[in-house]
């Protein structure tokens, strides 16, 4: 038994397909075919039966797939730990959200990369829905999320700012002097959104089911500017978090009423060995997102 056969049988595991396992891990399906048989004859059980394409675990294989898991968990404890004791600290992978990754953020990792210089972070851009299944999965090391969502509990967090939503129009836009504005005045008004796998989505979408309402979306985006740039003509709005606001004096930011009220945070796998760079990120982003962020 060997750790790669191990790491091929629990992806397979998670996605219940052999190709979408070769797919994710950069390998052919015959060599994680290849790798479940060798476990299967080794152990003589049987870990998988097949619905069409869609995998199934046999009883034997659910017990086999947790004790893998802890495994290779216990296996990248392991690494992290004496790669850092041997002064070859690991690559530390953060998730950002599309609306800090263009503004606040740049700032905290500017900061924290000049007090902590030895440590290489590599960051990648998603919406928190996606971002917070790419911890659990391991793909990320930490993510910065909107923590409005169902399943945060299934997570490690702490919280890094209280934000508010604005709805966000040019200042010449018909809506531009409204002290605050209620769900019933989207009825008519062009909408821009972020992407499908961000949280503010989620919770617009309820306020507008709320009042049946179904309001009209015009574009879809993971691009803070480009969304902005749509804006400027005074046709449309969108949403962002309050703090973000001073960054763009040209816009009029409006309240909601009632208001919708969020936690930004970071996340991390729950019981999972948190490294040293991990912990000291964290520390630091809580720090200064004290001293600059009024919440």
């Amino acid at each position: 038994m060997t750790l790669n056969q191990l790491k091929y049988f629990c992806t397979a595991c998670r996605t219940r397909s052999i190709t979408k396992a070769s797919e994710e891990l950069f390998v052919t399906q015959p060599t994680i075919s290849i790798a479940i048989k060798d476990l299967e004859a080794e152990f003589n059980i049987i870990l998988f039966t097949r619905n069409g394409n869609h995998l199934e675990l046999t009883s034997a294989g659910e017990t086999f797939y947790e004790k893998a898991k802890d495994l290779l968990k216990h296996s990248t404890e392991m690494q992290n730990e004496f790669l850092e004791l041997g002064n070859r600290v690991p690559v530390l992978k953060i998730g950002i959200p599309p609306m800090f990754s263009t503004i606040f953020f740049p700032e905290v990792l500017n900061a924290f990369e000049q007090n902590h210089p030895d440590i290489q972070t590599e960051l990648d851009e998603f919406g928190s829905v996606r971002a917070c299944d790419l911890v659990q999965d391991e793909k990320l090391d930490l993510a910065i999320v909107n923590m409005e969502q169902f399943n945060i509990d299934k997570f490690e967090s702490c919280i890094l700012a209280k934000e508010q939503l604005m709805y966000v129009v040019s200042k010449k836009h018909p809506m531009a002097k409204k002290k605050c504005m209620t769900i019933e005045d989207f009825r008519d008004d062009n909408l821009l959104m972020f992407n499908v796998d961000s949280v503010q989505n989620e919770l617009l979408k309820n306020r507008f089911d709320q009042l049946k309402l179904n309001p009209r979306i015009i574009m879809r985006s993971s691009q803070l500017y480009t969304t902005l740039k749509f804006i400027d003509n005074g046709s449309c709005g969108c949403f962002l978090f309050s703090d973000m606001l001073p960054h763009f004096k040209q816009y009029k930011g409006i309240p909601l009423e009632p208001p919708i009220d969020v936690n930004i945070g970071i996340v991390w796998k729950k019981g999972n060995f948190l490294s040293h760079s991990a912990q000291l990120f964290i520390d630091f982003a809580m720090q200064y997102c004290s001293e600059n962020i009024t919440t």
